[in-house]
């Protein structure tokens, strides 16, 4: 039996979501992390702000949803490859779209 060749279109979205998955994982375990050992159960008394922000909310949300927006950014600009979704379908083939606006007018 031979096997099939996985298509290209299939094997790009597969990597383009397990680095989205590792982005988020990688964000959730910092921010959960940071916050809960740097704000819970604190004294008052030993907070600080950075840019009017709590230190803690400043270096354990700002900063990492600061630095997902870059990566955002590069991933979609530099990482996703623009992939060929093969011929476009005629007005027949367009799942019934043309002859149902043929039929209401």
């Amino acid at each position: 039996m031979t096997q099939r060749a996985e298509d290209p279109l299939l094997r790009n979205a597969r990597r383009e979501a397990l680095v989205v998955l590792g982005v988020w994982l990688a964000a959730f375990v910092y921010t959960v992390g940071y916050c809960y050992a740097f704000g819970y159960g604190r004294d008052p008394d030993t907070l600080s702000f950075v840019l009017g922000f709590p230190d803690w909310v400043f270096w354990g949300v700002v900063t990492p949803w600061s630095a997902c927006t870059a990566i955002s950014i590069w991933f979609a600009l530099a990482f996703m490859s623009d992939d060929d979704l093969g011929p476009e379908p005629d007005g027949d083939e367009a799942g019934g779209l043309a002859t149902s606006e043929a039929a209401r007018g």
